[in-house]
């Protein structure tokens, strides 16, 4: 039976360090300006993406690295590694200080996943994006403050709650993962005006919502 739990992600481990080896800087491709750095590892990618998004929008911070790890979070290679890593780089350990503590909060308030089912083994992740901070900006190359549908679902139920969202609002496609991914989910952002964003998320929610009650639906 279709249900709408929500399901939050979990930040399992946060370090700073406040004045980054030159080394490693170079390695990461800092700027000279870009002194201090911010770690986090979240046992959810997609929670942690938007959230690194929102860093950049508060504070004077750049995300240089954000990667899904193989498999998911159920089988990580360790007690701290859960799902992603991603790392803030700013001028200071106060400006990525603060770039952290917003994403931190962003995935433990608004970040949410949500379950299809009472057993919560279908999760899906239908996420409205108010305007892109310069993380998403750049990763769907699209202009900064711009409106983004971030839809995330498993194989079956996410493409096709795309096609139910495509066809529900005036949006296109500016990024789309097919699996099999890291965590063998699909995703994809849409984008366009907000009303039409917020649409294609409605849409795509009770499309997923649909096929988790309808598996065989021919």
């Amino acid at each position: 039976m279709p249900t709408l739990d929500s399901l939050f992600g979990t930040p399992l481990s946060v370090q700073l360090i406040p004045q980054v080896d030159r080394n490693l800087a170079e390695q990461l491709k800092l700027t000279p300006e870009q002194r201090s750095i911010g770690l986090l590892t979240v046992d959810n990618d997609d929670a942690t993406y938007t959230a690194i998004d929102e860093a950049t929008k508060n504070a004077d911070v750049e995300v240089v690295y954000a990667r899904s790890f193989y498999a998911g979070a159920k089988h990580s290679s360790g007690l701290l590694s859960g799902e992603i890593m991603a790392i803030l780089a700013g001028p200071n350990p106060a400006e990525v200080r603060a770039g952290l503590n917003s994403a931190v909060d962003y995935i433990k308030t608004k970040a949410i996943w949500y379950s299809a089912n009472e057993d919560d083994s279908i999760a899906f992740f239908p996420h409205l994006i108010s305007r892109t901070g310069s993380y998403l900006s750049k990763t769907c190359n699209i202009p900064l403050g711009s409106p983004l549908a971030y839809l995330v679902a498993p194989p079956m139920e996410g493409v096709v709650a795309l096609d139910a969202a495509l066809k529900a609002a005036v949006v296109e496609i500016v990024a789309l993962t097919m699996p099999p991914s890291e965590t063998n989910y699909m995703g994809v952002m849409l984008t366009g005006d907000q009303s039409a964003c917020k649409a294609a998320v409605l849409a795509f929610q009770n499309k997923v919502l649909e096929v988790a009650s309808q598996p065989f639906n021919y």
